[in-house]
């Protein structure tokens, strides 16, 4: 067990287990967003089309979307509000009335108002922070679904999801943050993974890849290897219904490995790369060949699938294997967001690393209730 595994377990973290956890999870959301980034201008061309358009190598370095380079979309902005929701649900066990879910699910309205308010309220303090940063409110291509489903009066349960057919990758995208949930077990961490897609996306592939993807991140941060990650989502997937599509996308993404060389084209055999399976499988292949981020990212992007999904997914695995020293600095200075991303990164550790000197009995940082109120 790492050293991050076994402070989580016991709750006793010393600096440098706490500096480790910092870097892992500043990595996925970094990573995240620049695997994003780098795929958004090229997410709805097919392969020759981008080869086309950016040469044999196709996207090698950032290229414009939205009109500028580094531009995320509704799925890095998404990771985000499941972040703040997730540092919410930490902050209201105090009180007692602690169901992440539906804090999370709040966190989803925040954003989705900022797809159709011109600009932060200041007269709702109970949005907290991260919903007055006038950078999220841009469209950047959210599903129509999506936001259907955040307008329903009643939550989305996997016992009641929304959208039941929807096979959308959109839910698995925004799945990393459950797997920096470093203190809880695996089966729990796919269980909120998937009970939270099931607000927007809830056929079952989309709940288990977005299940699958947060437990394969958690064994990461842990400080597992990639394989055995992997290894470990399939164990815990085994005893779900409807699991045969996402297991086989993994073990499928495990096999190409041993086919010969990356490219393109092998990515291209693993499936479509757009079911939420599929992007999950060629985000996993891609970080397991990577020689290193650059190359894995770019391996993610450059095929005919959801290349803004499957590099955000790919991003998410390398960061929080790697930490965020190891994402090319070129792409961290240009990534739109990046300060919000870090500030969001560094509550996170702090909330699951330092929370009772932040709020509890007895206790309590009246900044830190602002930022996160328990309303």
């Amino acid at each position: 067990m790492s050293s991050t595994a076994t402070a989580a377990a016991s709750g006793l973290w010393g600096r440098r287990e706490q500096q480790d956890f910092r870097s892992r999870v500043r990595g996925a959301l970094l990573g995240g967003a620049i695997g994003d980034a780098l795929g958004a201008a090229v997410d709805p061309l097919s392969l020759d089309a981008i080869r086309e358009q950016h040469g044999e190598a196709g996207v090698v370095d950032l290229v414009p979307a939205y009109g500028r380079r580094g531009a995320v979309t509704a799925g890095t902005q998404q990771t985000l509000f499941t972040v703040d929701g997730l540092i919410r649900a930490q902050v209201r066990r105090d009180t007692g009335a602690w169901h992440p879910p539906t804090d999370v699910h709040r966190a989803y309205l925040r954003w989705a108002a900022t797809q159709h308010d011109w600009g932060p309220d200041e007269r709702r303090a109970e949005d907290g922070w991260l919903a007055r940063e006038e950078w999220l409110y841009v469209r950047r291509s959210p599903g129509r679904e999506c936001l259907g489903a955040l307008r329903e009066p009643a939550m989305g349960t996997l016992e009641a999801p929304h959208n039941p057919a929807s096979r959308d990758p959109a839910a698995v995208v925004r799945a990393a943050p459950f797997g920096l949930l470093v203190g809880w077990e695996a089966p729990l961490v796919l269980q909120l993974a998937a009970e939270c897609a099931a607000q927007t996306h809830g056929h079952p592939a989309s709940c288990l890849a977005a299940g699958a993807l947060a437990v394969v991140v958690h064994g990461l941060t842990r400080g597992e290897g990639l394989d055995a990650a992997v290894q470990g989502a399939l164990a815990q997937l085994a005893a779900r219904p409807g699991h045969q599509p996402v297991s086989d996308a993994l073990r499928g993404a495990l096999e190409g490995v041993r086919q010969g060389l990356p490219s393109p084209e092998r990515v291209a055999g693993l499936g479509d790369g757009r079911s939420p399976e599929g992007v999950l499988a060629v985000a996993v292949y891609c970080a397991l060949v990577g020689q290193d981020v650059g190359h894995g990212l770019r391996l993610a992007v450059n095929h005919g699938g959801a290349s803004a999904a499957t590099g955000a997914l790919c991003g998410a695995l390398l960061g929080a294997m790697h930490g965020e020293t190891a994402l090319p600095a070129g792409w961290v200075v240009e990534v739109e967001g990046r300060a919000t991303v870090l500030e969001l990164a560094d509550d996170f550790a702090m909330e699951m690393t330092q929370g009772p000197s932040l709020h509890g009995p007895g206790t309590g940082a009246p900044g830190w209730l602002a930022r996160y109120p328990r309303g």
